[in-house]
């Protein structure tokens, strides 16, 4: 029969127990030694006080340190500042280089989160040596994580044999607790079979402790893997060994449903899980806040909205607390199945409490879950005011993808609502400015063309220096011959010689359309030839081409007269033109 060694037991404090009892009773005699002098005149004892011991480096302090590099990954600057405080204790004749065990598993622990389980095995080798700090219980937990984590599970089964032969330094403890790091980094690995073999083989071990903790390990691995609904299995072996599930049991069942489509069986669940509560008085095993927000992801992918709401209802009435999450989760299930205003009534009832508890501030993805909702059905009002408010009400930080997301959904609210303005703001370069659309895609471009005369054509046989001022009003000009027919039109850019005549900066031949072509065809011949205007024509039978002596200008369309249409200066932000 194998004899276990308490886990916080040391061997040599047990063997020497009298020294501290000891050192107790002589710093007793000395506090009781020290007494004030009757006179002030009292000379000091002749002898001198012995030295202070050398100090010792801030272990708690390098221990808090290393943890927090541990989140930034950061393991070659934790590896430099324990180099640096193993060579202070060395300098001060600390013992033990002035390192500790719990320093030294944060190490360990730090090796095994950056990836690096070789330097994890030689920093343990090193703290078993006679020299080092030793390694105790957590030392050998963390090691076991670490080399289920690389798939090393030889070396990891080498290990857990010779803690229970009791062969292995710092005499460690057996215990479920030890087990159960590596048994959830198989887990966590999705590799079920090795799972199931640690469990077989160290199966006394793991049901001495008669915790659910095993069980519910296993299954979270069945979810992980191909079939969730293998965790319907590990709550019939818990009924069968006398256990009673606690609420994680239920939460991890209910995910395996969900997972597997089973909503209705997850629903059931939900009810057990109640009516064991009420049976038992147990308000430990009640759904929380993971329960309800399972079920609602759940719910919201199968288009259930009465479900949704009565699961909505009854999280409000119970005793949880709604965390951010949760309030998540409920706007998400709401526009999954198509309940626009109640999200939004969600959402508002998020954005109020927010204002007491920063905590519930919403994350940019919940502005674009409704921003896309709002973008189906074309209201790009409102798309519009939550991609304002996206900004200073949300909170972490907005990703490029999440502007580029933005962007793009207000374009689809303004082209599901029939209306091009954000279509010809994005691609035109006008981005920093709030849209008034008032352009139908389908309507013929002959319904918004200025006359051509409007435009006040330049004679093409002008010199570029007479007539340059014309240039910083209009970005771009028609020109025509003495005919007044249209042979070309001058963009600002292109005029580059100033003795030159209009024709020659002229990209030849005008683009031309008729009268009944579409807006919607207008703009994207503009954007694909790179041009500003096209001249409207009344030939029907031509749609875009070259012109000719036979198609007459009725009028221009360009990029600058669609902005007048689409933006109204004077109700931007509420300041009236100046």
């Amino acid at each position: 029969m194998m004899i276990l060694r308490p886990r916080f037991l040391s061997p040599s404090a047990a063997a020497h127990p009298e020294p501290s009892r000891i050192s107790s009773s002589s710093s007793a005699s000395r506090r009781r030694g020290r007494r004030r002098p009757r006179h002030p005149t009292s000379k000091p004892p002749s002898s001198s006080p012995s030295p202070p011991p050398p100090p010792q480096p801030d272990l708690r302090r390098l221990t808090s340190r290393i943890v927090d590099l541990t989140r930034r990954r950061q393991l070659s600057q934790i590896m430099d500042e324990v180099d640096a405080a193993r060579r202070r204790g060395l300098d001060r004749g600390g013992a033990g280089a002035g390192l500790n065990t719990i320093v030294m598993n944060a190490v360990l622990e730090a090796c095994v989160r950056c990836g690096d389980v070789d330097l994890a095995l030689r920093l343990f080798d090193e703290m078993r040596l006679p020299g080092g700090c030793g390694v105790d219980g957590v030392s050998y937990g963390v090691l076991l994580k670490g080399l289920g984590i690389a798939r090393r599970i030889d070396a990891a089964f080498e290990i857990l044999e010779s803690i229970e032969k009791d062969s292995s330094i710092g005499s460690p403890w057996l215990s479920p607790h030890l087990i159960c790091g590596f048994l959830n980094a198989l887990i966590e690995a999705g590799d079920m079979r090795r799972a199931n073999a640690l469990v077989a083989r160290f199966r006394q071990v793991l049901y001495e402790g008669h915790s659910v903790l095993l069980y519910n390990l296993l299954m979270k691995g069945y979810i992980k893997s191909n079939f969730p609904l293998g965790a319907l299995t590990v709550k019939d072996e818990i009924l069968r060994q006398g256990l009673k599930p606690d609420r994680l049991t239920y939460n991890t069942i209910i995910s395996a449903c969900v997972k597997s489509a089973e909503i209705d069986m997850a629903i059931r669940f939900l009810e057990d899980m109640k009516e064991e509560a009420n049976r038992d008085n147990n308000p430990e095993l009640l759904p929380d806040a993971v329960t309800y927000t399972t079920l609602l992801k759940g719910l919201g992918n199968s288009r259930d909205l009465y479900s949704v709401l009565k699961i909505v209802v009854e999280m409000k009435s119970a005793p949880i607390s709604i965390d951010r999450t949760a309030y998540t989760a409920m706007v998400d299930a709401l526009l999954a199945c198509g309940a626009i205003n109640g999200a939004l009534c969600i959402f508002g009832e998020i954005i109020k409490q927010a204002g007491n508890n920063k905590d519930l501030r919403p994350k940019p993805h919940l502005y674009l879950s409704i921003m896309r909702a709002f973008a189906t059905i074309g209201d790009l009002d409102m798309v519009k005011r939550l991609n304002k408010r996206m900004w200073p009400d949300s909170v972490g930080s907005i990703s490029r993808s999440a502007k580029q997301e933005a962007d793009e959904l207000l374009m689809e609210a303004a082209i599901n609502n029939n209306q091009v303005a954000v279509k010809v703001e994005t691609l035109s370069g006008f981005t920093n400015s709030l849209l008034r659309p008032h352009i139908v895609l389908d309507d013929p471009v002959e319904k918004y063309m200025v006359p051509f005369q409007e435009t006040q054509p330049l004679h093409a046989d002008l010199i570029l220096d007479d007539v340059v001022m014309r240039f910083f009003e209009d970005p771009v000009v028609p020109i025509v011959d003495d005919w007044g027919s249209c042979v070309g039109i001058v963009h600002r850019h292109d005029c580059t010689k100033m003795d030159a005549p209009l024709l020659s900066m002229s990209r030849g031949p005008p683009l031309c359309v008729p009268t009944s072509t579409s807006v919607e065809h207008v703009i994207d011949l503009l954007l694909r030839e790179k041009s500003q205007m096209v001249v409207v024509v009344k030939r029907g039978n031509m749609y875009e081409g070259s012109y000719t002596s036979s198609s007459r200008p009725l009028g221009v369309f360009s990029l600058a007269i669609l902005w007048k249409f689409t933006v109204d200066a004077s109700d931007i932000d509420g300041v009236g033109a100046s």
